[in-house]
C-alpha cells in the first residue's frame, strides 16, 4: 500500500486531514490559545498537529487536552527546540 500523501493519515481505511499548526515564535499563553481557536473549527474525530518552540508548552498543551476533553494523540520533540503535538477534539468544552 502507498504512503499517504503528507497531511494525511490512515485510520480504520479512512483517509483523515490533520490540520496543520506552526506556532514557532509565539510564547505562553498564545500557543495553547491558538491551538483553543483554532480547534473550534474543528469537528469531533478531527485532528490538528501544533508545532511550537514555546518551552512551556510541554506543560500547557497536555494540560489544555486534560481539562477541556481532546485528547492529545502523540507528542514529540521537534527539529530544534521545537516540540509537536498531535490534538484530536473530542469534547465541545473549548
Amino acid at each position: 500500500m502507498a504512503e499517504p500523501p503528507t497531511g494525511l493519515r490512515l485510520k480504520d481505511e479512512e483517509v483523515t486531514k490533520i490540520a496543520e499548526l506552526d506556532l514557532r515564535g509565539y510564547q505562553c499563553p498564545l500557543p495553547v490559545l491558538k491551538t483553543r481557536n483554532a480547534m473550534r473549527k474543528l469537528g469531533s474525530g478531527e485532528r490538528i498537529s501544533v508545532l511550537t518552540d514555546d518551552p512551556l508548552a510541554v506543560i500547557d498543551i497536555p494540560a489544555f487536552c486534560n481539562e477541556t476533553g481532546q485528547i492529545l494523540i502523540e507528542q514529540s520533540a521537534g527539529e530544534g527546540e521545537s516540540h509537536r503535538f498531535l490534538v484530536e477534539r473530542r469534547s465541545d468544552k473549548l
